[in-house]
Parts: C-alpha cells; sequence; structure tokens
C-alpha cells in the first residue's frame, strides 16, 4: 500500500513542550497523524500522513451507536546516542487483527501496521522525549464510519494513527499502588470481547474504577464475570503473583487482554530464574497466600504503565499488604531490564526492539 506524506503547513506546527517531568500521559498530541481509508467495494487506499486534526463525521455513524471500534498501544523511545527505536510492534499488529476480526472489522496488512508507524514516529522523531521515563505513546485506531442506523458491520472504516509524548501512566509513578477486588461488577464474561481492545471494554469499567478511587484505591482488580472467584485482570493492566520461586498470572481464557507487557514479563521472570505459571487463581486462596506471607510481591503489566508495583490489595471491606508493601526485589528487576531493553542500555536477547531512526 502506498503511503503519501502531505505537507505540514507552517501554521500547523505546535509548540513543542519544555519541561519533560510535566508531560502526564496522553494530552499532548504531535503535528501529524496517519490515516487510511477501507471500503467495501475497494478495500484499503488512500493512506496518507496528513496534518493532525479532527474529523468531520456523520452523526449517523455506526461507531457512534454500535461502538464498532479497536485500537492499540505502543511506544517509540529515544536512546541515549539520540536514535528511535519501537518495542515489539508486530505483536501489537497480530493483536489488533484479532481484535478486528472480533468486531466483524476488516483486518490491515502487517507490514503496513508497523511500516506506517515507523515512518509517522520517523518525521515526528523531535517529539519524542529523552527523559528517564518518557516515550512517545502510540495509538493506532480504527472506527466504522458509514452512517446508517441499524445494527451491522460497516461498509466504510477509517484506520489512523496518533502520537502522544508523555510520562508516567500513574501520577504515583513507580510506587506501590492500592488495588481494589471488584466482587460486584463485571468487566467481561467468557464469549464476550474481553479480549479484543475496543472500547467497550474499558467503557464497562469506568464505573468500578469511580468508586474504588473514592474509597482510597488506584484500580480495580477484576474476577471472572461468572462465578466472581478467580482473578482476571486489573484496568489497564495484566497482573502478576510472585511467590518464593514462581510467578504466577491469570491465563488466557477470552476474557482478558492478552498483553505484550505480559509476555515480555513472562519470557524475563524465566530468564531471571522463575518459574512462570498461567492457572487459574482463587481470589480467596490468594488473600489466604498473602495473608500468611506465601505472595511476596504483586505487579500489574501494561505497555502505558509498563511494570507497576501493588502494595496492598482489598477485598470485602479489608485491606491486605503484599510483603511489607513496598517494591519488591523481582518487581524492581523486571522494570530495570525491561526498561533496559527498551531505553537501549542493556543488549536485548530476544529481538524485540526495532530502530527505525
Amino acid at each position: 500500500m502506498e503511503l503519501k506524506v502531505i505537507p505540514l503547513p507552517e501554521e500547523n506546527r505546535k509548540a513543542r513542550f519544555i519541561d519533560e517531568s510535566k508531560l502526564g500521559f496522553g494530552r499532548i498530541f504531535t503535528d501529524r497523524m496517519l490515516l487510511v481509508e477501507w471500503k467495501a467495494d475497494k478495500g484499503w487506499g488512500d493512506a496518507r500522513i496528513e496534518p493532525y486534526g479532527p474529523f468531520v463525521l456523520d452523526p449517523s455513524c455506526l461507531v457512534f451507536h454500535y461502538a464498532q471500534e479497536i485500537f492499540e498501544g505502543l511506544k517509540a523511545y529515544k536512546w541515549a546516542d539520540g536514535s528511535i527505536a519501537l518495542f515489539r510492534p508486530e505483536m501489537n499488529a497480530r493483536r489488533f487483527n484479532r481484535s478486528a476480526d472480533r468486531l466483524c472489522m476488516p483486518e490491515l496488512p502487517e507490514d503496513f501496521f508497523v511500516e506506517g508507524i515507523a515512518e509517522l514516529v520517523r518525521l515526528e522523531k523531535h517529539w519524542v522525549p529523552g527523559s528517564e521515563g518518557t516515550s512517545l505513546y502510540i495509538r493506532p485506531t480504527m472506527i466504522a464510519v458509514e452512517p446508517v442506523l441499524g445494527v451491522k458491520s460497516s461498509d466504510h472504516y477509517y484506520y489512523y494513527v496518533i502520537l502522544s509524548p508523555v510520562g508516567a501512566y500513574y501520577a504515583a509513578g513507580f510506587n506501590p499502588t492500592r488495588i481494589l477486588v471488584e466482587d460486584r461488577y463485571v468487566r467481561a464474561a467468557p464469549g464476550g470481547t474481553g479480549e479484543a481492545k475496543t472500547g467497550g471494554n474499558y467503557a464497562s469499567s469506568l464505573k468500578a474504577a469511580q468508586e474504588a478511587k473514592k474509597k482510597g484505591y488506584d484500580q480495580v482488580l477484576w474476577l471472572d464475570g461468572v462465578h466472581h472467584r478467580h482473578v482476571e485482570e486489573v484496568g489497564s493492566m495484566n497482573m502478576f503473583f510472585a511467590y518464593e520461586d514462581c510467578v504466577v498470572t491469570a491465563p488466557l481464557s477470552g476474557s482478558i487482554l492478552s498483553g505484550v507487557t505480559r509476555d515480555c514479563v513472562m519470557k524475563l521472570s524465566d530468564m531471571l530464574g522463575f518459574r512462570v505459571e498461567e492457572r487459574a487463581i482463587e481470589i480467596e486462596q490468594l488473600m489466604l497466600d498473602i495473608r500468611e506471607g506465601k505472595v511476596k510481591e504483586a505487579f500489574g503489566s501494561g505497555t502505558a504503565a509498563v511494570i507497576t508495583p501493588v502494595g496492598t490489595l482489598g477485598f470485602k471491606g479489608e485491606d491486605y499488604t503484599v510483603g511489607n508493601g513496598g517494591v519488591g526485589s523481582l518487581t524492581n528487576r523486571l522494570y530495570d531490564t525491561l526498561t533496559g531493553i527498551q531505553y537501549g542500555r542493556i543488549p536485548d536477547p530476544f529481538g524485540w526492539v526495532r530502530k527505525i531512526a
């Protein structure tokens, strides 16, 4: 697919941020975006990188009424020598297409997904921040734009990519978070869209997250949607629990997201000498294991947050402190190793890094 680059008028150039310590997350956007259209009678076409700007959409577009929408999240990192690298973009490409299939949307050629993002980031490389803990967040998205009121898959889609220079996802940074176990609301159920990266999954999580924050927690830990007995995932992260000699995480049963960072944590844990177990985690037993000191550490993993230590789990009105409530040694080692690979500070034994500029 040919990718055109539309010149950026001088008046469209934005003032670049100055203080990288105040970036926050997802509030600043770069000068350009990538846009491609799919039509039922033509397929993919008219691929272009153009000035960042709003869409003009008909109020009847299917995305507004029946939620045909998917997205991804990945990052570009600036290395000490000034070069720019993507991290495992091919995994995002594959997951994007799995989400597309679940939502009855057209699949995007994986090579175009990766190369289109690479070209956009190359053009916007001056937006990639270089301070510790910062990166350029990349948001590929597909929406249904056919203007019709009727429950059906669309005949017209926009695929687009926007970029945002970011700092830490959580304001507290790499400090232990407080997580509330949610045993009333349901995020996803078997056979649903839980494993797809679609906006509806996140919309359905907002009520529980809002209530958890009122109680002094940072996020919620979801349980299975049938029996409310087994651990699934935390808001924007997959969850891990470290015992003496093994790391445990919930299996990919169809209702949780197959995280890219989750896969990295599993491979790195094995490399660091910890056996990894993907198995059902019964919440009552987990709480008992935490109380008895068998669970040494808990942490979440995700592209936005990278690795986030969990110091406290709230369950049925009681707080359970994991370990000593601080950042565990394995959590620290995983964070240092993963970010070290991403920023080019240590060798990449897995071939995860793709230098693009």
